[in-house]
């Protein structure tokens, strides 16, 4: 069987899809393996290729991405169960050495039923389920030592048979050895709803949905009593059914397999043989076969559930975070919190503001054993150093003019859990000294204490400075570095990783479509050149606000080349359209700047002067505009 896309939500619900060795595409394009003709569909949207074992999801540059679990991407080797999302619909993976088929839809037809030729029974009436002498039936001895002996083979080979998909075969295949069905199926029941589990036909099967009556599937069902019905192409009231017409059913058998009232499931049989129709002997038959069926079927459906628990388990256990990106430095960001998060080892992250640090701390604690214990994060560099203080360590009442009540610190609130302390190198002299005590001794005092308190807690630090010139300055104690930097990591630049911005930014615009109420889709190829030239002193933390700003001012359900800032814009490669709005402005700022800078004899101060604007953002556009080889020529 090959691994498919089942469709779960949106206007394909209930379809699925197989895949094999040579790929299969999605797109708006009539050429893909699956065409979607929708607006929010790319002519060419994704691919999935197999390599090796596995199956790869690709996004072809699509404008409006592609989702899987909620989170776009760009490359994705798939799981069974992952949610891939395109526009509007939503698709199920379905791998195919883990799990069952998708049940294919069974259509019903409405059939009456000839009164005069339908038989019913119920398991306790039956000769093998019930409580009857079979010593005293009238049958004969030879059936009922075959068919005895015929259930003594199928409960020994059912509870030989490991999985649901197998056992439901096997049984098919038992019971036709045994009844002369010419076609049948497994059927299980929905909420309102048949799909067959498993299906056997004596000729080669055509590829078409089994037609069975409704009328035979709905009593069982409700009644949980069997149904044989004869004569069925005799009876003038069959003579214009579709159902019958295709399936030249003569007879027609149907029993529930149920365990503790409990509906497991419906097995329906039909011949066209009217030479060798069902009889009320294989009505009996078949009952206690689904009898003694019921509770292989109930092991195995509650072992497929507790192997789809494990599996959910084992991957809950695997690596989780917030963040996105499948560059090679975030690969390698995610490897290192993979090794790290298990031990309690101090933790420093290095990196420039708004790449994430925080995302990296809430990932190490959340994958460590300490995850259900408290995260507290704390900003050594938004307090005053008498406030830091307090809030790191907690005071006793009257430790301070205000201090009318003990107070518990963060290390204390954090106690066996985990503590954040971002922007590390900012921390006074004399907390560092503090801080040094905890990491060696586990144990500090309350301000204006005198009672040690023990704390268990891991810490993890950030910053954005250079420690070793810090130590070197001497506003950073070495001691208090090494007890800190036991394992360490440098979160990228996003223009470090630029292979990551369109993934962030179809991101940040699901996430600010929601929030801002606003339908937008996805991002012009325009817009998204924007983002891709663009430096991002200010990193993820700046291309989220961007992305915000875009959304909230935009027009359109798109993003597009006028919905970002100045600043972006500054810094794409000019078109050469001599009519391009965007390029005209462009070179007007620079010839204005270079006119400024040279009547201010290179002075930039005197130049933002004349061009009253901040000296910061003046440099901020010779930057942006690339205009720093120009002036020095001058």
């Amino acid at each position: 069987m090959e691994a498919r896309l089942v469709a779960v939500g949106g206007p394909l619900t209930g379809k699925t899809f197989s895949f094999g060795e040579g790929g299969f595409s999605i797109g708006r394009d009539k050429t893909n393996a699956l065409p979607l003709n929708y607006t929010r569909v790319s002519r060419h949207h994704c691919r999935i290729t197999q390599e090796k074992e596995a199956f790869k999801l690709t996004d072809l540059g699509s404008a409006n991405g592609t989702f899987v679990n909620d989170v776009p991407i760009k490359d994705h080797l798939l799981r069974h169960g992952d949610q891939v999302k395109i526009a509007a619909t939503l698709f199920v993976f379905l791998a195919d050495e883990e799990e069952m088929p998708l049940l294919t839809p069974v259509q019903l037809e409405e059939r009456p039923l000839p009164p005069e030729s339908t038989s019913y029974l119920s398991a306790e009436d039956s000769r093998y389920l019930g409580t009857s002498d079979l010593t005293t039936e009238a049958d004969s001895h030879d059936r009922i030592a075959r068919d005895l002996n015929a259930l003594l083979k199928i409960s020994t080979a059912l509870n030989s048979v490991e999985g649901l998909e197998p056992l439901h075969h096997r049984l098919l295949e038992l019971i036709v050895e045994v009844i002369p069905a010419e076609r049948g199926v497994l059927l299980n029941t929905g909420e309102g709803e048949y799909r067959s589990m498993s299906r056997w036909e004596k000729a080669e099967a055509a590829d078409f949905p089994l037609v069975v009556s409704q009328t035979v599937v709905d009593h069982v069902r409700e009644k949980q009593t069997g149904i044989l019905s004869k004569r069925l192409r005799q009876d003038e009231m069959f003579e214009k059914a579709l159902s019958l017409a295709r399936s030249e059913a003569e007879s027609v058998l149907c029993v529930p397999v149920v365990i503790l009232d409990e509906l497991l499931g419906i097995v329906y049989l039909e011949t066209g043989n009217s030479n060798a129709p069902f009889s009320e002997d294989d009505l009996h038959l078949l009952t206690a076969i689904a009898g003694i069926a019921a509770p292989a079927c109930q092991n195995a459906r509650h072992m497929e559930w507790l192997k789809g628990e494990n599996r959910r388990l084992q991957e809950d256990i695997q690596i989780e975070h917030n963040m996105v990106g499948e560059s090679q430095p975030m690969c390698k960001v995610h490897e290192f919190i993979a090794k790290a998060a298990p031990t309690d080892s101090s933790v420093l992250i290095y990196g420039e503001s708004g790449t994430g640090k925080e995302l990296v701390a809430h990932a190490l604690h959340k994958n460590s054993s300490r995850a259900e214990q408290p995260f507290v994060a704390i900003n050594c560099a938004t307090l005053t150093e008498t406030l830091l203080e307090s809030e790191l360590f907690g005071h006793e009442k009257g430790a301070f003019t205000g201090a009318a009540m003990q107070k518990q610190g963060k290390l204390e609130v954090a106690n066996g859990g985990t503590v954040f302390l971002d922007e590390i190198g900012e921390l006074a002299p004399t907390i560092q000294a503090k801080l040094l005590r905890v990491l060696q001794e586990h144990e500090f005092e309350r301000v204006g204490g005198t009672r040690p308190i023990q704390v268990d807690v891991r810490f993890i630090a950030a910053t954005n400075k250079n420690l070793g010139e810090a130590i070197k300055e001497g506003t950073f104690r070495e001691d208090l570095y090494y007890r800190l930097d036991v394992v360490s990591i440098s979160m990228p630049a996003l223009r470090e990783r630029k292979e990551d911005i369109p993934l962030l930014a179809q991101y940040f615009v699901a996430r600010f479509r929601e929030k801002c109420n606003r339908d937008v889709v996805g991002i012009s190829p325009e817009a998204r050149s924007c983002l891709m030239h663009y430096n991002w002193p200010g990193n993820v933390r700046e291309l989220q606000n961007a992305i915000e700003r875009a959304v909230v001012l935009g027009s359109s359900d798109v993003i597009l080349r006028e919905d970002l800032s100045d600043s972006l814009l500054e810094t794409e490669p000019a078109s050469g359209d001599p009519w391009n709005y965007h390029d005209v402005i462009k070179e007007k700022k620079k010839a204005l700047i270079l006119k400024a800078v040279a009547e201010a004899d290179g002075n930039y101060t005197e130049a933002a002067k004349l061009l009253k604007l901040h000296p910061n953002y003046l440099h901020r556009l010779i930057r942006n505009l690339d205009l720093k080889a120009e002036l020095k020529g001058k």
